[in-house]
C-alpha cells in the first residue's frame, strides 16, 4: 500500500465505493499515495453537511446515528458515516462496534459507514480523522456525492472538544440518567454544543435534565445575535424526535450563513494542520536518543532546554 494505483483518483472522482475505501486506508496509515486523492477530494468539499456526534459513553450515539442515517434515506439524501472507536492501550485492537449497530443499513448504496481506531489519541478523533474527512466530502461527483457526513467520537467525555473543530455543526448526546446535564455543564463540553439531544427520554428525569440544561445556558454571557443550542428530546432506539434534532441542525447552518460556515472551514483546515505537525513531532520525539531524557532525568538538562534541541532536530 505504498502507492495509490494510477486510476484510484479517477475512480475515486466517478464515485467508485471501493476506490474511496482504499483511499481511507491509505489515508489512515498516512501514505503518499493518499495525497493525490486529497487534493482531488479538498478541491470539491463544501457540499455536504459534517456533523459531530459526541457525548459520554453509554449515551446511545451510535443508535442515534443510526437512526439519523434512517430519517436522511428517507428523505433521499445520502449519508457517510465515520466512527472513531477507542483502541485498546495494550493490544492496539479496536472493536469497532460502531458497524455492527449499523448492519441494517449495510447493503445501502446511498449509505458508506468507515470505522477508525482511535490509536489512542486524545480528544475523542484519530489522528487521520481530518484526511478521512476531506475524502468523505469530496467522493464522488458533486451531484452524486454524499449529503451528509457524519462523525462519532470514541465517547470520552471531558476531552472530546477537538470534535467541534472537526465539523460544521456539533451535535452533544446526553441521557436523563447520572446529572448528564450538571456533568455537561461543569465539563464545559456544552460549549461545543450546536444541538443537544436528551436522548433515552422515555427515561425518568428526562424533563428535569432539559430543564437542567436550559437553564445552563442562562448562565451563559449571551446577546440577541448569539446561538443557543436547542435542546430535544429522543428516543432513538425506536427513532422518536430524529426529525426534530435534523431540524435543528439545519437551522443552525441557515443561521452561520456561507461566511459562518466559510469561518468554520478556515478553523477546521488549522486545526487539521496543526495536528499534522503535532503528529510528527511527537513521532520526532519517540525517535530520539533515550539518553536525551536520561540528562533531563539525572538533571543534566533541564526539559525546556530538552525541547529546544528536540525541535531542532524536526
Amino acid at each position: 500500500m505504498t502507492a495509490a494505483p494510477a486510476d484510484l483518483e479517477g475512480r475515486y472522482r466517478a464515485g467508485d465505493r471501493r476506490a474511496l475505501a482504499r483511499a481511507v486506508t491509505l489515508a489512515e496509515a498516512g501514505l503518499p499515495g493518499a495525497r493525490p486523492v486529497l487534493r482531488a477530494a479538498r478541491a470539491r468539499a463544501g457540499h455536504a453537511v459534517v456533523l459531530g456526534v459526541t457525548g459520554s459513553p453509554g449515551s446511545g450515539k451510535s443508535t442515534l446515528v443510526a437512526a439519523l442515517i434512517a430519517a436522511l434515506r428517507a428523505r433521499g439524501q445520502r449519508v457517510a458515516v465515520l466512527a472513531v472507536d477507542p483502541s485498546s492501550p495494550y493490544s492496539g485492537g479496536a472493536i469497532l462496534g460502531d458497524r455492527i449497530r449499523m448492519l441494517r443499513h449495510h447493503a445501502d448504496a446511498g449509505v458508506f459507514v468507515r470505522s477508525l481506531a482511535s490509536r489512542g489519541a486524545l480528544g475523542g478523533l484519530s489522528a487521520r480523522t481530518m484526511q478521512v474527512l476531506a475524502l468523505l466530502e469530496g467522493a464522488g461527483p458533486v451531484a452524486a456525492g454524499f449529503d451528509w457526513v457524519i462523525l462519532e467520537t470514541v465517547g470520552v467525555g471531558q476531552s472530546e472538544v477537538d470534535v467541534a473543530a472537526a465539523c460544521d455543526h456539533t451535535l452533544l448526546v446526553l441521557t436523563p440518567a447520572g446529572g448528564d446535564g450538571v456533568q455537561a455543564f461543569k465539563a464545559g463540553i456544552m460549549e461545543i454544543a450546536d444541538v443537544i439531544a436528551v436522548n433515552k427520554s422515555d427515561l425518568p428525569g428526562a424533563d428535569r435534565t432539559v430543564r437542567e440544561l436550559l437553564a445552563a445556558q442562562g448562565l451563559g454571557a449571551h446577546d440577541a445575535h448569539s446561538w443557543l443550542a436547542p435542546v430535544r428530546k429522543t428516543v432513538a432506539e425506536r427513532e422518536e424526535g430524529v426529525d426534530a434534532v435534523i431540524a435543528a441542525i439545519e437551522a443552525h447552518r441557515a443561521w452561520l450563513g456561507e461566511a459562518g460556515l466559510r469561518r468554520r472551514r478556515e478553523a477546521r483546515a488549522e486545526f487539521e494542520v496543526r495536528s499534522l505537525v503535532q503528529e510528527r513531532l511527537l513521532k520526532r520525539s519517540r525517535e530520539v536518543s533515550h539518553d536525551l531524557y536520561a540528562r533531563v532525568a539525572a538533571g543534566d538538562l533541564d526539559a525546556e532546554a530538552a525541547a529546544d534541541e528536540l525541535l531542532g532536530r524536526a
